[in-house]
């Protein structure tokens, strides 16, 4: 199976007609004109739209004010007293307020609590529930306040979000369009958009490199290290790091920049890609983890912390302890365990385990 994740095109072999990027070629003609460019100098410097012509018929409006896309945060920072890492939670707020809670980094009213705790949450907050913009939106809250507590929350982009930067979203909820539709769509796409079903619309206009909710994914890491341990989506292999981590952040921000407009390198797409590769997930035999000893090598780490494939008996790790699953299923679409992996400076991991209801919907 072959996956690109560009605005061109998304093929997969095993397409059913879903609303990717593959239909959206049929929907609206050509995807690649779907891509807005919004150049991140300017976005930082003035965060509006360019100033476009009213659409005929329609008064004139002034360009919408966007919020200046974050900065990244480092590929690589130094360790902390206590980290916590946090698997998938594809789209399940009331799950996401548990686990939070459970790693001690939110109170009761979901504001920081954890003063210099750092939490990693390793990508997939897309697709699959109800609840993706309120997670978004809150993430992007706990990051700033966790920085001023004197902590960090470092979130992390996995292969949905990309999907839904390249227009696939056949695993999108009913209320995943919901929350979108009233996002504005720019004068200069809407005879394009017009010719889309109208409940994608606005989705495809957060979504799309350059969109709302694709810049607010945009300061998200895709790869990164904290102290002695490395986090990535799916997996990491010897040819990322010798491409480069900081490459790879660098290069998945721009692309949901839509700086040029276009797809992902060639090694950040594919089953082999930091978002789609499963070997570590599955495979402990003697090659698999001489593989991972050469990536960590290579890193200069102990660990790598993976999410992507369910682990249905919850986190748990391989290769002597070399390499952590954390996605155990958190959301209510899979119902597995709520659990998260607590790292501690001296001593060795240990899986924390809560409730699934803890306040909130």
């Amino acid at each position: 199976m072959q996956r690109r994740v560009g605005p061109v095109k998304y093929a997969v072999s095993t397409w059913r007609g879903g609303m990717g990027c593959v239909g959206l070629v049929v929907a609206l003609g050509a995807c690649q004109r779907s891509a807005p460019v919004v150049s991140e100098g300017a976005a930082r410097a003035q965060a509006v739209t360019p100033a476009e012509g009213p659409a005929r018929g329609e008064p004139a409006r002034a360009p919408r004010v966007l919020a200046p896309v974050e900065e990244l945060a480092p590929t690589r920072v130094p360790g902390a007293a206590r980290v916590v890492a946090i698997g998938d939670v594809h789209g399940d707020f009331a799950v996401t307020r548990a686990v939070m809670q459970l790693a001690g980094a939110t109170g009761p009213d979901d504001h920081w609590v954890g003063g210099p705790l750092v939490v990693v949450q390793v990508g997939d907050q897309l697709d699959r529930g109800d609840g993706e913009r309120r997670i978004l939106d809150w993430f992007e809250v706990l990051t700033r306040e966790a920085r001023a507590a004197g902590g960090a929350f470092y979130v992390l982009n996995g292969n949905h979000e990309v999907m839904n930067a390249a227009g696939d979203f056949r695993y999108v909820t009913p209320g995943g369009y919901r929350d979108f539709a009233e996002t504005e769509v720019p004068v200069r796409w809407r005879d394009l958009l017009a010719r889309a079903p109208e409940r994608v619309r606005g989705r495809m206009a957060a979504m799309a490199p350059g969109g709302e909710y694709a810049r607010k994914m945009a300061a998200h890491n895709t790869v990164m290290v904290v102290g002695d341990t490395v986090y990535a989506h799916g997996g990491l292999l010897p040819s990322h790091v010798d491409y480069g981590l900081e490459r790879i952040n660098r290069a998945v921000r721009e692309y949901l920049l839509g700086n040029p407009p276009g797809e992902l390198p060639a090694i950040l797409q594919g089953e082999d890609s930091p978002f789609w590769h499963r070997v570590f997930a599955v495979d402990d035999s003697e090659a698999v983890c001489a593989l991972l000893g050469q990536t960590l090598a290579r890193v200069g780490a102990r660990r790598l912390v993976i999410g992507h494939t369910v682990q249905p008996n919850g986190i748990n790790d391989a290769c002597g302890g070399r390499v952590f699953r954390v996605d155990v299923g958190l959301s209510s679409h899979y119902g597995g365990p709520v659990q998260v992996l607590e790292m501690r400076a001296g001593q060795p991991p240990r899986v924390l385990s809560g409730q699934r209801a803890v306040g909130g919907a």
